[in-house]
């Protein structure tokens, strides 16, 4: 079976954020299950040439008015193919994302989207299936109907519906040179009426899939569909929810070089160094049964940085320490900058993305905090408990999927302050009692959130689009 995918960023090459993970892990998983998996992304400025080696394998190939060059490597520790497409206007700038809220972070993936269909015969392999995320990717479909493409079936893995790709029809039909009336979908306009890239990928794909089976059922609802519900009810027979995995050798507490004492499940005792050197790193009082908390993530409001804000002075009052790892909103940043200078002894926060520091917060925190107004799967919430440490999240999404209450975490329903200080509390209750902390640790510890069972499930979904 011959699968390729296609995304805008894949860890380790060009990261962002959990898309990123995903594309570099499950194809790894697919592999070892006998399939012929691939991977496409852009040539970004941003991938590191030096310490991942990629070769030239075709140029100088027109697509529209331009020419891209296809380089050829690896997924690091793996022998699943990667190609990188090659194009300085569309895909020199800096970053990923970059533009994005203009005109060029739109054409950017469209052209993007449309080298995939041209490389094929050069790159000599040609997919049964094509595997699309997120909006950058979703115009994929619809391009193959129109190039009238039936050998190829696609699958559209939707894993943050809040983003979806939208602008003004007269620029888009212009930049892919359509009339309008081509196929149907071309006519459906999105609340804003905006031409809408998820829309069409929603309409357009063979079949459709969210990262956990709660977000599945939450984006057929008004409160979660962000304007797309109504589309997505019409492909809910065409719609699943497969939550995500993460990559059990590189988040490993027993191999991890990036933390100070490898451990495990046996003796996570040996964890409490890590959180010693947490507290040195953030020049914190270095006191071991001060319940230490860690935050890592996007500085915005759907991670729920406004609900931890507002319940700091309760954790400072607790005399309980917090250590944040994020950039965002700059008015976030600043709040959160100067809650650190108050309260010195208790609070240390660091404006940027650090992965190395970020494995040093799973290993030495106690408790991480997740507490998201929405979380299609989320993935620091089971990393976290890899490391043995607990998560606190607001039952959503992916986390309502991965947390057991007073079992592997805590969970909170109502998104408020006050909900999210009660849960604390009874964290801090259960914290004091170390023989019932312990337990938690250990059953967190022992959950198997590999890519394993996900990719046995992916497995089943191409086979159910090849025999369509």
């Amino acid at each position: 079976m011959r699968v390729l995918f296609v995304a805008s960023e894949c860890t380790p090459l060009a990261k962002v954020g959990g898309l990123g993970d995903v594309v570099g892990a499950l194809p790894k998983a697919l592999a070892g299950l006998g399939l012929d998996v691939r991977i496409a992304i852009p040539k970004y400025r941003i991938i590191d040439e030096n310490k991942h080696h990629f070769e030239l394998i075709a140029s100088k190939i027109k697509v529209k008015e331009e020419f891209i060059n296809i380089y050829q490597g690896f997924l690091p520790e793996s022998k699943v193919l990667v190609y990188l497409l090659e194009n300085d206007k569309y895909f020199g700038g800096n970053g990923v994302y970059s533009h994005i809220s203009s005109f060029g972070g739109i054409e950017r993936f469209l052209f993007f989207s449309e080298t995939i269909l041209d490389i094929f015969s050069h790159i000599k392999w040609f997919p049964q299936i094509i595997h699309c995320h997120d909006w950058e990717t979703a115009i994929i479909p619809l391009l193959l109907k129109l190039k009238g493409e039936k050998r190829i079936r696609t699958l559209l893995t939707i894993h943050n519906l809040a983003i979806q790709g939208k602008w003004n029809q007269k620029d888009v039909f212009h930049f892919l040179n359509l009339n309008g009336n081509e196929i149907e979908t071309l006519r459906f306009r999105d609340k804003d009426k905006d031409f809408n890239i998820l829309q069409q990928g929603i309409l357009n794909a063979d079949l459709l899939n969210t990262v956990s089976p709660t977000y599945r059922k939450e984006i057929l609802t008004k409160k979660y569909g962000k304007g797309l519900e109504n589309f997505l009810a019409q492909r809910k027979n065409s719609l699943l929810g497969i939550l995500n995995g993460i990559d059990f050798v590189r988040f490993n507490p027993e191999t991890d070089p990036a933390i100070k004492e490898n451990y495990s499940v046996i003796n996570f005792e040996k964890k409490n160094k890590n959180k010693i050197e947490l507290q040195k790193i953030f020049q914190l009082p270095e006191k071991k049964n001060a319940l230490l908390f860690g935050f890592i993530g996007r500085l915005d409001p759907q991670k729920g940085i406004d609900l931890i804000i507002k319940i700091l002075p309760n954790l400072v009052k607790s005399d309980c320490q917090l250590v944040i790892l994020g950039k965002g909103e700059k008015e976030y940043e600043k709040e959160l900058q100067e809650l650190a200078k108050k309260y010195p002894n208790n609070i240390f926060v660091y404006i940027k993305f650090d992965p190395v520091l970020a494995q040093k917060i799973y290993a030495g925190s106690d408790i991480f905090l997740m507490p998201s107004k929405f979380e299609p799967c989320g993935l620091g919430q089971m990393i976290a408990m890899r490391y043995g440490t607990i998560p606190i999240v607001r039952e959503t999404g992916g986390l309502a999927d991965t947390v057991i209450q007073r079992k592997t975490g805590f969970l909170f329903k109502q998104y408020n302050s006050r909900a999210l200080v009660k849960i604390i509390n009874e964290a801090l209750k259960v914290y004091k009692n170390k023989k019932e902390w312990q337990k938690i640790i250990k059953r967190a510890m022992k959950e198997d959130f590999s890519w394993k069972i996900s990719a046995k499930e992916y497995l089943s979904l191409y086979k159910k689009l090849l025999n369509v």
